[in-house]
């Protein structure tokens, strides 16, 4: 019956919106679109003949109002369920080329542009589609400058139309290809517009171009142009009155404020120069960019030597070796000059940028700790604590320059943590607390046992931040937990043995009574922490232990899909899961799975990775323990490697290293039993391994995965040989060929990240070559049978 009314009630709808759309008011058309697109999206415009009829009549209708109506409702039908209209892309493709050409009619070209951002990701591979929407892009441009100008006076809004190229760069960048300086150059128009919406978007397709196609950027000769945009973006004065998001004082409740200002023009324009570093040979940037930094550094104005600090601290990722080689000392003088600047805002992009030199520049920066030690903490000393932005970034550098000084740093532990124990025992400010804890634990990494004699009253003050629930405290107790999980691997099993049970305890304590995924996170830390110096602490937990991360691992908590699978597949999902990874026939190993779009919440996807990370360890620290979990835990973490985030990507294949090594450990133990689940698993991973270093596009995932491999085979070397004719047999490339070709890429790509790989490879920005080179020499010498 209820099937029954639905089918009379979808006829009569049907029927009245397309006799009805054409007379309303545009309001009522609007939303009367919309409907259409909901039943559009529920079934194949097929049963609706009359909708073609429709579009098909009012799009190409000399009078201007029915035009725009049946545009407005195109999109909408389009945008809501784009492939059923695939097989009429060349005929709509057709209609937006004389569309666009018409530039009286703003709204015409708005909904034509949102119908060409819908279809582009299923445009395919036919070469007729592919032709026309290429042929469509200098329309575009000039269409949617039109819009811009409009946008200004009321028209329809340009930046959610210029969303076309993100799209296009997503989905389609190679039809881009041949349009790529005049896109670049309306970019740069745009910003020049000083529109703040359509320069966000500017200046993000800028970036993302430059990642995709940077030989594209010197080809054209487009870095010149880019910069001399970019800089007057970077350093432009607020309004009068007005600071900028970084340098404004920091709340306790101002999150919304930050999470605003990282997506302000300023942050955008210092990621496109961060993308020319990471993307560049230095020899090809550094003789544009250096005169307009050290111009921007001698300018009376504040803002303009902010910039040029801020060109300074984005260089050091990308520019790393480049810097350490040639320009270390000079860039190091410059950056403490302006700690000392007379303006606050100077003086905070100062401590940014050597914060980012401390944690990008090692380990030629620490032979500086005698200048900068004694400048960081005589600066710290100094802090007025209320101005709790300004004090962040002085932490940032004092932390990020602490982390790597080793046994350097006991000349100056003593000042250092009576600093940080007078801002924990006397200050009232929790975000002062908060930082203060952090930075023990910045020391800790540093000083391991030389920490040990402020161990008691350390405990001391983070017991009562760590069984204070209060949401008022829940990021100073979240940085605590954190803390003691550093504490726990520094300190010594001596010192910190006796608190392990307890520690174990108090995590499992907080997720039960607690929650949120930062408190949850910092928990597994503690829980793998613990596991290395006192395992037999967990083997009791462990049931609660990995039922509380597994869930993490399955949670969809913070993960949105934007992309519906069709029904069909998730009935087919329901019901026909494998029972385990294990079990899988390899034949379906390498088989493409369904790619979904994503909207994540860091926050959650943070706590997936550090579940990740903690299952591993765990499981290898815990040994026969952890046996009857490792199934569960593998299929969880197995399922995450194709992750849409690359830090639960890199996480998971650690993890999955993790296992291996576990599992072999147990088997040298109970050889007879469980040799042959052995060679299931590193089967299974090792074929999981060698498909990622080919084919994951971030760098930081492969330096990992290779990592894991390395660990892998070192600790499992003549199980994994006994795998060489599975490996290298069949469509899938052996370690042999991986390897050799991964050293081919790293060559390939000195200077600099190149943006036409050697074929079957993504593009791959090498990050610290000589450790990858490294790695992949030691993996080689693991492999001595395959070598020939």
């Amino acid at each position: 019956m209820n099937k029954c009314v639905y089918v009379c009630v979808g006829v009569w709808l049907r029927a009245h919106v397309t006799l009805s759309l054409l007379y309303l008011r545009h309001s009522v058309q609007h939303s009367l679109s919309q409907l259409s697109a909901a039943l559009v999206k529920r079934e194949s415009p097929e049963r609706w003949p009359t909708l073609f009829l429709l579009l098909n009549e009012s799009t190409r209708s000399t009078d201007p109002q029915e035009r725009q109506v049946g545009l407005l409702l195109l999109s909408k039908v389009v945008e809501s369920n784009p492939e059923p209209f695939k097989p009429h892309y060349c005929q709509l493709l057709q209609l937006f080329s004389s569309v666009l050409e018409e530039l009286g009619d703003p709204s015409c070209l708005y909904y034509s542009i949102l119908t060409v951002t819908a279809i582009t990701a299923y445009t395919g591979t036919e070469e007729m589609v592919r032709n026309l929407m290429r042929a469509l892009i200098p329309k575009l441009i000039v269409a949617l400058k039109h819009l811009i100008k409009c946008d200004q006076v009321g028209g329809p809004p340009a930046s959610e139309a210029m969303e076309v190229f993100d799209e296009l760069i997503e989905s389609e960048v190679s039809i881009l290809v041949p349009y790529i300086s005049e896109i670049v150059y309306f970019c740069l128009e745009v910003c020049a517009e000083e529109i703040v919406t359509a320069t966000q978007f500017a200046l993000s397709c800028i970036s993302v171009l430059i990642r995709l196609k940077s030989k594209a950027v010197l080809k054209h000769k487009l870095l010149s142009p880019i910069l001399q945009t970019v800089f007057p973006v970077l350093s432009t004065a607020p309004p009068p009155g007005q600071e900028d998001p970084e340098d404004r004082a920091q709340d306790e409740d101002d999150d919304e404020d930050d999470d605003n200002g990282s997506e302000n023009p300023k942050h955008l324009a210092a990621q496109v120069i961060d993308s020319l570093a990471l993307h560049l040979p230095p020899e090809k940037l550094f003789p544009q960019l250096m005169p307009l930094t050290e111009a921007c550094l001698t300018s009376e104005n504040p803002y303009e030597r902010k910039a040029g600090l801020m060109c300074l601290a984005v260089l050091a990722e990308g520019c790393a070796d480049h810097i350490r080689n040639k320009m270390l000392s000079s860039m190091l003088q410059t950056v403490c000059r302006s700690v000392s600047d007379n303006s606050e805002v100077v003086r905070s992009a100062a401590l940014f940028a050597l914060g980012q030199f401390s944690e990008h520049l090692q380990p030629q920066i620490s032979k500086y700790s005698a200048e900068l030690m004694p400048l960081l903490l005589g600066y710290l000393s100094g802090l007025n604590h209320s101005k709790t932005g300004h004090v962040t970034k002085a932490f940032y550098a004092l932390e990020n320059f602490l982390e790597n000084l080793g046994e350097d740093i006991q000349p100056y532990l003593p000042t250092l943590m009576d600093n940080m124990l007078t801002a924990l025992n006397h200050s009232e400010n929790l975000k002062i607390k908060e930082l203060a804890v952090s930075a023990i634990g910045a020391i800790a990494n540093a000083g391991k046992e030389l920490l040990v004699p402020y161990f008691p009253p350390v405990i001391e003050s983070l017991k009562g931040f760590l069984t204070d629930t209060r949401d008022e405290v829940r990021s100073l107790q979240t940085q605590a937990l954190d803390t003691l999980s550093v504490l726990a691997r520094t300190v010594g099993h001596d010192v910190f043995g006796p608190l392990a049970a307890e520690c174990v305890q108090l995590g499992l304590n907080l997720t039960d009574a607690v929650d949120d995924p930062d408190l949850r996170r910092c928990t597994y830390s503690l829980f793998s922490a613990v596991s290395s110096i006192s395992p037999d602490c967990l083997h009791p937990h462990l049931p609660a232990v990995t039922t509380i991360m597994v869930l993490a691992l399955k949670s969809t908590e913070g993960v949105t899909q934007f992309l519906l699978m069709d029904d069909d597949d998730d009935d087919e999902k329901e019901g026909g899961e494998c029972d385990s990874v294990l079990e899988e026939n390899s034949e379906n190993e390498g088989e493409d799975r369904d790619i979904v779009g994503f909207s994540v919440e860091n926050a959650y996807i943070d706590e997936k990775e550090d579940a990740c990370d903690a299952l591993g360890e765990i499981a290898f620290n815990t040994g026969v323990a952890f046996l009857p979990y490792l199934e569960s835990s593998f299929q969880q973490v197995y399922e995450l490697r194709d992750f849409p985030h690359e830090g639960v990507r890199r996480a998971a294949f650690t993890a999955l290293g993790y296992f291996c090594r576990a599992q072999h450990k147990v088997t040298s133990c109970f050889p007879c039993t469980l040799f042959l689940a052995l060679q299931k698993l590193l089967s299974v991973v090792l074929s999981s391994f060698l498909e990622a270093v080919r084919q994951d596009r971030e760098r930081h995932v492969v330096m990992a995965v290779l990592e894991s491999m390395n660990s892998v085979l070192k600790s499992c070397e003549g199980e994994t040989l006994l795998l060489r004719h599975r490996l290298e047999s069949g469509r899938r490339p052996g370690v042999t060929m991986v390897t050799n070709d991964a050293l081919l890429r790293r060559l390939s790509t000195m200077p600099c990240c190149r943006s036409s790989p050697a074929k079957g490879f993504p593009c791959w920005q090498p990050l610290s070559q000589l450790r990858l080179s490294l790695l992949i020499s030691e993996i080689w010498l693991r492999l001595p049978t395959c070598r020939t």
